[in-house]
């Protein structure tokens, strides 16, 4: 259980309420909608970084699990023809590359 400080504390927190201006208090919603306003002022976006953008920049490299998912795919498709569902494709190559060693995830990508 929590200590309680005593009646002093609750005394001294109505004093301080009690000298603030009624107008200066915030109650309930009026507590979020004046942080809505102060959210409202926030420097604009910079609009010119998503022009500056080079249309000609090469694409990264794709990660081992997409390397091996590419030729995954294939194999499942061939061994499972009439599964048309994604994600099967999807859990049996994630669940592949989960029981694969670090040597055999290597030897796929070299």
């Amino acid at each position: 259980m929590k200590a309680t400080r005593g009646r002093e504390d609750a005394t001294m927190k109505d004093k301080k309420e009690a000298k603030k201006p009624a107008e200066n208090k915030v109650v309930g919603k009026r507590k979020a909608a004046s942080r809505a306003d102060k959210s409202d002022q926030k420097r604009p976006k910079n609009i010119a970084s998503s022009t500056n953008k080079d249309p000609n920049k090469p694409k990264r490299p794709a990660t081992a699990f997409f390397v091996f998912m590419e030729e995954f795919r294939t194999s499942y498709k061939q061994e499972h023809p009439k599964v048309k569902a994604i994600s099967a494709v999807g859990k049996a190559g994630g669940e592949k590359w989960k029981s694969m060693s670090n040597a055999v995830s290597y030897s796929i990508i070299a």
